[in-house]
């Protein structure tokens, strides 16, 4: 065998056909590489391998037109006919060798993201589990190149007949689509000859064994078939010919029925244990929490997805298939819009997008849009002047898992959120009322002076950087609904006027905002875009930041928060008296003041009538009424933090809302788990234009040119001898 491989793999660096394969391949590769990673700053190598993949159907038969077709029309093949070598040797060395060829470029692909990793963070485990796909694809393609050249002494022939079987396994998906939209079983049949499929698994870097598996049972098998077909040629017609050809249908049948069962076995098998999870951000993974509420799920819950079986979005479905292996109570079922355009209306009365879902139970129903499970990101091109939105976050756990907890909860368990509004205040970012959303809590808005109380059945309330002061009445409606255990979120904020109302709430526990905003003069501590008004102060660990292991919380125009303390330095203090706990969860340095003076300020610096730091720009209070309730107020001071402009600084200030907002939820109001999106894309290659260029021109023109000149050059100087 090995002295078969290197003959067959000599044979083709010394003539054109090995140069030619490896320098196309490569050309191709180093267009696309170029264009996506090179000048659009793409740190994915599959983008460009997914690119290319159509060259297969013209680069294969290039390489395995004459492996077996040569030699029948040159009558060399009767050596190997008449030859004490067993057969399927001969085979698996040409095969080999030709794989030999394909695996020159794919060397060089593996170095690419080496090369990236020099202008930008690069998903490594993604890139080479993408470049393990197209090995894997190339090489079942090339299996099928090297059988049907074995069945004919043209090369042309051959090479005609692999195109035409690689294209159509190609545009399997498209072709089985116009048979049946809704699928059958000639549909599942002929998609088992879809090679392109299994390698659209391996996207975003999730390393999936049944995949693995069908393109070495493709490869497994196509050899097995050439040697079979080599094997009738090799015995004259006999009746041990005959013989031998009912034993070898036989064991083609078994061999087959085997490469099946072993497929079939495998895909049966759980999603956690046949696909492995290689991408930059876990995207494929389920977290502890999710595990944790699916092991308690004991109602029934279908998942509906509203596109055909063949048009489904892979990573949905992937995800999909890890809810089904952690609760048998979860049912996962497609519906074909084209076969069944209203089936919505059941649940809701406006259409979703295409691969939306929509999760159903005895007690309710909740739709999730496509478009809320893939985050996208509006940005300004300005060589355009026009908006690109570029893909920013994958949130299918964190919506799978929410909308699972709101159709199996009671009534009784969804919290309502109440919103004080009449005092202009400000509004609540988008990304922190998905998190109220996700928690599976009702945001409503509220103006004391049309209400008695605040509403009996307000889980919470938030009062967001009001502008106009509270009268008495309501303020003292608020410190009413604290005083009987109430739970509150409260935001504070520079203003030129005074507003005592509002400040008697906070003065009842004992808290007080300096007058000016906080400058913070420690360069670790603020923003440097926007200078020391602009903080980003230390996260202290508690209950209310468990999910902030890192990063920072964005925190501009913050006054600072005063509270009583002793003469200790912790973080929380305590009187006996009154029970009242206070938790400091976010601190400037030292070398912050506070401007009292901001209209007059000549520096951030230290100046007469300003106070030192350190300040708490994050306070949590909790005052036990009694056995049973507990008084929680939770004080920022800055009217940015819950913003929008803050989400698109930092993912951290929705965590620390989600933290706070979850904080304050009793048992008997569980809102759940609020699973965090996931980071669906990194950050843009920096490459600048002359290296980027120079990459470009030498991957894709100045290789493929040397490579296919020295193939001619081997060959005239071969001819010349």
């Amino acid at each position: 065998m090995f002295a078969v491989l290197k003959r067959e793999f000599r044979s083709y660096f010394q003539n054109v056909v090995g140069w030619l394969f490896v320098a196309v391949l490569m050309a191709l590769f180093g267009l696309y590489f170029y264009v996506y990673n090179l000048r659009q700053g793409y740190p994915y190598l599959y983008y460009t391998l997914s690119a290319i993949t159509i060259i297969f159907m013209i680069a294969v038969p290039i390489l395995t037109m004459r492996s077996f077709a040569e030699d029948r029309k040159n009558k060399t093949d009767q050596l190997m006919l008449t030859a004490p070598v067993p057969v399927a040797k001969i085979v698996l060395g040409k095969y080999l060798a030709m794989l030999a060829v394909f695996t020159v470029d794919i060397a060089v692909f593996c170095v690419m993201p080496l090369i990236l990793r020099a202008f930008g963070t690069i998903p490594m485990g993604e890139s080479y589990i993408a470049i393990l796909a197209f090995w894997l694809y190339g090489a079942a393609s090339i299996a099928v190149g090297m059988f049907i050249s074995a069945l004919t002494e043209s090369q042309v022939i051959a090479a005609v007949l692999t195109f035409v079987v690689l294209f159509i396994s190609y545009m399997m998906q498209s072709l089985t689509g116009l048979i049946s939209s809704d699928g059958n079983w000639l549909t599942k049949i002929l998609n088992c000859l879809d090679l392109y499929a299994p390698f659209e698994k391996f996207q975003g870097g999730c390393l999936d064994i049944t995949a693995i598996l069908y393109y070495v049972t493709v490869i497994v098998l196509f050899n097995f078939f050439t040697v079979q077909a080599i094997q009738k040629r090799r015995w004259s017609i006999s009746k041990k010919t005959f013989s031998l050809s009912v034993f070898s249908s036989s064991f083609i049948v078994v061999v087959f029925a085997l490469a099946v069962v072993a497929n079939l076995a495998v895909d049966a098998l759980p999603t956690r244990i046949t696909s492995v999870d290689c991408s930059y951000s876990k995207l494929y993974s389920i977290t502890k929490d999710t595990k944790k509420n699916m092991k308690k799920l004991k109602s029934d819950v279908t998942i509906y997805v509203l596109a055909a079986e063949k048009s489904k979005d892979a990573q949905i479905d992937s995800m999909l298939e890890r809810y089904k292996d952690l609760s048998g109570h979860i049912r996962v079922k497609y519906v074909n819009p084209k076969s069944k355009p209203y089936f919505y209306k059941d649940y809701t009365d406006n259409a979703p997008t295409s691969n939306s879902l929509i999760v159903v139970s005895d007690k309710r129903s909740k739709v999730i849009d496509y478009y809320d499970i893939y985050d996208y990101q509006s940005n300004m091109d300005y060589s355009t002047y026009s908006y690109n939105n570029e893909l920013k976050g994958f949130d299918a756990e964190g919506q799978i898992t929410s909308a699972i907890q709101y159709v199996t909860m009671d009534a009784n368990q969804l919290p309502v959120v109440y919103q004080i509004t009449g005092h202009d205040e400000a509004t609540i970012g988008s990304a922190f009322s998905d998190v109220i959303s996700k928690s599976n809590m009702t945001l409503s808005s509220v103006e004391l002076l049309n209400e008695e109380s605040v509403p009996k059945d307000a889980a919470a309330i938030i009062i967001n950087a009001p502008q106009k002061d509270f009268n008495k009445n309501d303020a003292q409606k608020v410190i009413d609904y604290l005083q009987k255990g109430g739970k509150a979120i409260i935001v504070g904020m520079h203003s030129e006027t005074e507003m005592p109302n509002f400040a008697s709430i906070l003065d009842t526990y004992g808290v007080s905002l300096t007058t000016g905003p906080i400058a913070d003069n420690d360069a670790q501590h603020y923003y440097n875009m926007g200078g020391p008004l602009y903080l980003l102060p230390n996260v202290n660990s508690s209950s209310y930041t468990g999910s902030l292991s890192g990063g920072y919380v964005y925190l501009p125009i913050s006054l600072g928060i005063n509270y009583p303390q002793n003469s200790t330095t912790d973080d929380t203090e305590s009187t006996e008296e009154s029970k009242t706990t206070y938790t400091s969860l976010l601190d400037t340095s030292d070398d912050a003041v506070a401007k009292n003076n901001p209209n007059s300020m000549q520096d951030y610096g230290y100046e007469d009538g300003d106070d030192k730091g350190p300040f708490s720009v994050g306070l949590a209070v909790e005052d036990k009424v009694d056995d049973d309730h507990t008084t929680q107020l939770v004080v920022f001071a800055s009217p940015y933090v819950f913003s929008d402009e803050a989400s698109q600084m930092t993912t951290n200030n929705a965590s620390l809302f989600s933290d706070v907002i979850g904080n304050m939820i009793t048992d008997t109001q569980s809102a759940g788990s609020v699973i965090p999106e996931k980071e669906y894309t990194l950050s843009n290659l920096t490459v600048n234009a002359l290296h980027a260029a120079l990459l470009g021109l030498l991957v894709t023109i100045i290789l493929p040119i040397l490579l296919l000149a020295g193939g001619i050059v081997i060959f005239m100087v071969r001819r010349k001898k």
